[in-house]
């Protein structure tokens, strides 16, 4: 099936296609171990050691594409997200400010993650990623549309589209924009973009699904037939391009330049 009719047939009754998801054998099983253990994960340590939280985990917080800088990852739990100066703060990521702020162990300790909300929060965020995951295996597109649904309402401005390539990609699809775009100045691309969306309507419903619908229906005409699909590997490396090396100076870094 093209992009829109996935699409469609899976946002008409959203619920259902998140039930769906649910059921699946892997989700069910992963998701029953996290509920059941996440209360004995009362540290950076233990959240470390335990591979299927962290996998969970990080799923959830959309950044199973840097499961592998464990390094990394243990310095944004341990710095947390409260002084601006976090590694969390300077990566220019907002999964990593997300995924602090949660397993908040930097200002809750053992407490971080004794939160009904944690719980509850995790699991519908790893349930909105398997199913995005599981829909890029048919069409790159519809996959594209539900995260850019899940994603957009969030954004506050134009450079907020600017920084996330699945985001720009679908705007840059919806109004006719060539890729090549994105070789201009960060404030003229924003510019652009300003010129042809306001970014408030990201947040009414009935406005996003038209831009949405409008995406679709330009990735069916460049795609004809639903034959553009992509690893959900590549699917899921949808914020700032920062380069892996960089990622990894960074977290071996010590704050204060020492």
């Amino acid at each position: 099936m093209n992009a829109t009719l996935t699409y469609t047939m899976l946002a008409k009754d959203f619920s259902k296609s998140l039930a769906r998801t649910a059921s699946d054998p892997i989700v069910k099983r992963e998701t029953a171990y996290f509920e059941k253990t996440i209360g004995s994960i009362r540290s950076v340590d233990d959240f470390m050691k335990n591979q299927r939280v962290y996998a969970y985990a990080l799923k959830a917080f959309g950044l199973s594409d840097m499961a592998y800088a464990r390094g990394m990852i243990r310095k944004v739990l341990e710095q947390g997200a409260s002084d601006p100066a976090s590694l969390a703060n300077t990566l220019n990521d907002q999964r990593y400010k997300a995924l602090a702020k949660a397993f908040d162990f930097a200002g809750a300790g053992a407490a971080a993650t004794g939160s009904p909300d944690l719980v509850a929060t995790t699991k519908a965020d790893y349930l909105l990623q398997s199913l995005e995951t599981q829909v890029g295996k048919e069409n790159a597109g519809a996959q594209m549309a539900l995260y850019f649904r899940r994603v957009a309402p969030t954004v506050t401005s134009a450079y907020g589209l600017l920084g996330d390539k699945t985001l720009l990609s679908v705007t840059q699809t919806a109004f006719g924009l060539s890729p090549s775009t994105s070789q201009q100045t960060i404030d003229r691309q924003a510019k652009t973009i300003n010129s042809l969306l306001k970014i408030s309507d990201l947040q009414d419903p009935a406005k996003l699904e038209k831009l949405i619908e409008r995406f679709t229906a330009r990735y069916d005409m460049k795609n004809p037939g639903g034959a553009a699909t992509a690893p959900v590997s590549a699917m899921q490396v949808t914020q700032p391009e920062i380069s892996q090396n960089l990622l990894m100076s960074l977290a071996n870094l010590k704050l204060g330049g020492v």
